[in-house]
């Protein structure tokens, strides 16, 4: 395959941006996205240019942190992640637009590459559970009804990836927030902080600068992970629940 790439490349985090064309050519159709990359970067490495900087590590569709927008959508054309798309995806001849997540709250480190530290620290304010010091709890100790495990389990899949924030039109990490507070405070064992939890995530995701939620769904169609819209609805029911009790932060 041959294709035509159009690059974010921006240098650093002060400097402007700009689109850069490359044509790249002997793909296989059963590349991955970033082994593409890859050949483009070692083209680029041995015209003595500087390589596409872009964000990656297990490849196998966990980690969440491929984060591309590719033609307009977050992780490309499939339901995946940008690691797990392929090059069938694409036809010989195109022209693919390669960008970073778009996001006030995900600032631009270099070319693809952006500082998504914003969702630790909202798992920081609240994503963990209390846990008594000495040996470990038997792990049957705590009866949990099977349709509250198969919630937890449910947005327990949300890796952080950030193509929520990415394709929501308003930029907001209502899902990803979501996701973290709703697989603890299902279970017993995140009894405790409930109230506290939900509490405190939101108030750091406002802090973080994430846009507004208005519920258009682009958050759920886009994550790889099938993430559920009801989350937010879910979060919602359990904020309210929070301040009608009077918990402070």
């Amino acid at each position: 395959m041959k294709l035509t790439l159009r690059v974010w490349r921006q240098k650093n985090a002060d400097a402007d941006g700009a689109m850069s064309t490359y044509e790249v050519d002997g793909i296989s159709p059963d590349m991955s996205f970033l082994e593409m990359l890859d050949t483009l970067n070692e083209e680029l490495t041995l015209e003595g240019e500087d390589p596409v900087a872009f964000d990656h590590d297990c490849r196998e569709g966990i980690c969440g942190a491929c984060s591309l927008v590719i033609n307009g959508d977050a992780h490309g054309p499939e339901r995946t992640t940008t690691c797990q798309l392929h090059m069938r995806s694409f036809k010989d001849g195109d022209t693919i637009d390669v960008e970073p997540w778009r996001a006030a709250a995900f600032p631009v480190v270099k070319d693809l590459v952006v500082d998504r530290t914003a969702f630790d620290r909202i798992i920081q304010a609240g994503g963990y559970v209390s846990v008594p010091t000495g040996s470990a709890p038997e792990a049957h100790a705590t009866p949990v009804p099977k349709p509250d495990a198969d919630l937890a389990f449910e947005h327990a899949e949300c890796i952080g990836c950030g193509a929520c924030v990415a394709a929501c039109p308003n930029g907001a990490a209502m899902l990803f927030t979501s996701a973290k507070i709703n697989h603890l405070n299902v279970l017993p064992q995140g009894a405790p902080e409930r109230e506290t939890r939900v509490l405190d995530m939101v108030a750091q995701m406002d802090d973080e600068g994430f846009g507004g939620c208005t519920l258009a769904g682009e958050c759920a169609t886009a994550c790889p992970k099938g993430i559920p819209l009801f989350s937010i609805t879910a979060m919602n029911k359990e904020w309210l629940r929070a301040t009608a009790k009077g918990t402070g932060r």
